[in-house]
């Protein structure tokens, strides 16, 4: 996707939001990066595996598995492209199609093929000439709607980007800042995949005529402004629309108690843009052979299969099962809108600055 995990606070997202470690070595620090039978991941806070997935990997393979986490996405993204000569760990999880570009053209990663590349999704796989990166998984950024709002208004959620400018839905969607958030990164890049380089600001005009609410980040906007959370702290908020991922309506399920038999929100499918998150080998990695020994695991099957109810993503290897949680409440949207990287690469930072000043000025 940046964060999640443990409470529903932090899990009703998938690619990158908040959270806290499921299971893997230490979180704190980076020592024993060149300890030849320990093998450092450096990662943003999502990052979340089953004890035992890890345990097996790490009798198998020799190598005791230490975790760096280093904020959201974005924040672990910058921090490892500053830390390249000298970084922190061997293998980086967490970089993603929005921001994939910034770190292959600052030499995050050295080339390496992992084990298992041949059965990952042709339409996931990049940089096939280097292999600097290996496609571990995937997620829609897509609108949620609060069901119970929509049914006490009698009102049809929206199902499209074009029916969020509509008057019906006019105060009612939250969204997180493009320049902050990986969540609201993807939803401009989906507006601009949508509507196109002459069309897209036309568009954010209309939604913030219509009543657009940006605030920092996933957290806030699903947890404190959004009306369907179940996870937040405070009160809830006011707010039925919110931009988070087409995973949380089966977070919402799995983390309620009692669970309930429908998810209580829902996915405007029309709304969703394509993410995919990437791991690589660090430049200057003190432990390759270890670090190539953990990206080959980021591919095995346990591993994919495990990946859906830890950190609510789908895997991107072929064959691999998602949790019926999955199936039933939060299916890959049919038709998301995706971008090429190298055009996300060629506009993503002025799309950013001319949205800063249109929406937020």
């Amino acid at each position: 996707m940046s964060n999640k995990k443990k409470r529903l606070t932090a899990v009703v997202v998938g690619l990158g939001m908040a959270g806290t470690l499921a299971a893997c070595g230490s979180s704190g620090g980076s020592q024993g990066s060149g300890d030849s039978k320990t093998v450092t991941l450096v990662s943003h806070d999502s990052w979340a595996v089953s004890k035992d997935v890890i345990a097996a990997f790490e009798k198998q393979s020799g190598y005791k598995v230490n975790v760096l986490k280093d904020g959201d996405a974005g924040q672990a993204v910058n921090k490892a492209i500053l830390t390249k000569d000298n970084p922190q760990g061997d293998v980086f999880f967490g970089v993603d199609n929005t921001l994939l570009s910034r770190a292959l053209d600052n030499g995050l990663f050295q080339p390496y093929e992992a084990k298992g590349s041949d059965q990952v999704k042709a339409e996931y796989r990049v940089d096939q000439d280097k292999h600097r990166v290996t496609p571990v998984d995937t997620g829609d950024i897509c609108v949620n709607y609060d069901k119970k709002y929509f049914a006490d208004h009698e009102l049809d959620p929206p199902r499209s980007l074009d029916d969020l400018v509509k008057p019906q839905y006019k105060n009612l969607l939250v969204t997180e800042n493009a320049s902050a958030s990986s969540p609201g990164l993807g939803f401009l890049l989906g507006t601009a995949a949508k509507y196109g380089d002459g069309g897209w600001e036309g568009y954010w005009k209309k939604l913030k005529a219509n009543g657009v609410k940006v605030v920092d980040g996933w957290e806030q906007a699903y947890n404190e402004e959004f009306s369907g959370s179940a996870g937040g702290k405070k009160a809830k908020g006011d707010r039925p629309l919110v931009v988070s991922y087409a995973s949380s309506p089966p977070a919402e399920v799995v983390f309620a108690d009692p669970k309930p038999s429908t998810a209580p929100t829902g996915v405007a499918e029309g709304t969703c843009f394509r993410q995919v998150e990437y791991a690589g080998l660090l430049s200057n990695a003190k432990n390759t052979k270890g670090g190539k020994a953990l990206l080959d695991f980021l591919l095995t099957k346990r591993f994919q299969e495990d990946m859906p109810l830890n950190m609510f993503v789908y895997p991107v290897r072929e064959g691999a099962q998602v949790p019926p949680e999955f199936v039933k409440y939060g299916p890959q949207a049919k038709d998301p809108e995706t971008m090429d990287p190298a055009k996300i690469a060629d506009n993503r930072d002025q799309w950013v600055k001319s949205w800063t000043s249109l929406v937020l000025k």
